[in-house]
């Protein structure tokens, strides 16, 4: 069974299959360790092997896509489960069904990417009203989420003490966005915005960015500058695709250049939302074939 070590690492005994398709499976002692987001394998327990012994594999827990019971994949493997990590799957054998149990959860666990939710005070919002102006004050709140500092805006006041929320029941585009994204940007209407994790074009790594749904293109923020963005006027295709990537709640947005996967609990929101924003770009008379393509792969 997985146990916790001193130094608040998960650790335990497993068999891998370390040279893919092998069917050969060898014993080896795994760590995971949240703090330095690694999976580490040795021959032995450390504490066994000599001072400064190497591991003998190790996997960044940012390529970690899913972990899953792989029994029915393996029949022939007993208690096997699968690592699905970039193009590569790794495939281990647990002791017992229990001890499969845990390994799967706790995997899942620390390489899921946590991002804010709406209705918790976390910065999501949709389709802002006008009526911007009058002098505002801001206040911030600083949470800890996902070992990230996010600052978001928790209340916003104009002249006579009233906040955003009690001038008739509208929403500011500025008080949803994060703090980093400059105030340009934040008096701008949008049409949706939020956090989601997306795979990386090189290193197929899982990232978490701020996206920006606007009338004219979805852009994906790290920091006050876009990190990328996807023109509308030229449509691409948008749907569904957890079988495709092995993650839950996934979509992608295919383009004539990339297909960008991106993550997040609200994907059929955001299939609707940038799907909606193609077709009201494209404009009314226009043929069915260029209206964008709507995959529900689910």
């Amino acid at each position: 069974m997985p146990y916790v070590d001193r130094q608040n690492r998960i650790c335990g005994f497993l068999d891998i299959e370390e040279n893919e398709n092998s069917g050969k499976f060898l014993r080896r002692y795994f760590i995971l360790d949240t703090k330095e987001g690694s999976l580490v394998w040795y021959m032995d327990n450390p504490q066994n092997l000599p001072k400064g012994a190497e591991n003998v594999g190790s996997l960044k827990l940012t390529y970690i896509s899913k972990v899953s019971d792989a029994t029915k994949l393996r029949p022939k493997a007993e208690f096997c489960f699968v690592i699905n990590a970039g193009m590569r799957k790794f495939y281990l054998q647990a002791n017992d069904q229990q001890d499969l149990v845990e390994w799967v959860y706790v995997l899942n666990n620390a390489t899921k990417i946590t991002v804010p939710k709406s209705g918790d005070g976390q910065p999501s919002a949709e389709m802002p009203q006008e009526g911007l102006g009058a002098t505002k004050q801001i206040s911030y709140k600083t949470e800890i989420i996902g070992g990230v500092p996010i600052i978001t805006a928790t209340q916003e006041q104009g002249d006579g003490g009233q906040n955003g929320a009690e001038r008739g029941g509208q929403r500011k585009a500025h008080s949803q966005l994060p703090y980093f994204l400059g105030r340009g940007a934040q008096d701008q209407a949008f049409i949706k915005a939020g956090y989601c994790v997306k795979q990386g074009a090189v290193m197929k790594n899982w990232k978490r960015r701020y996206f920006l749904l606007e009338e004219n293109a979805v852009s994906y923020f790290k920091s006050d500058l876009v990190s990328g963005n996807v023109a509308l006027s030229s449509p691409p295709s948008v749907g569904g695709c957890d079988d495709l990537m092995q993650r839950d709640n996934l979509f992608e947005v295919v383009t004539s250049s990339r297909t960008f996967y991106i993550s997040t609990d609200e994907e059929m929101h955001w299939i609707k939302a940038i799907s909606g924003a193609i077709v009201a770009q494209r404009g009314p008379g226009r043929s069915a074939a260029s209206v964008p393509q709507l995959i529900d792969n689910r």
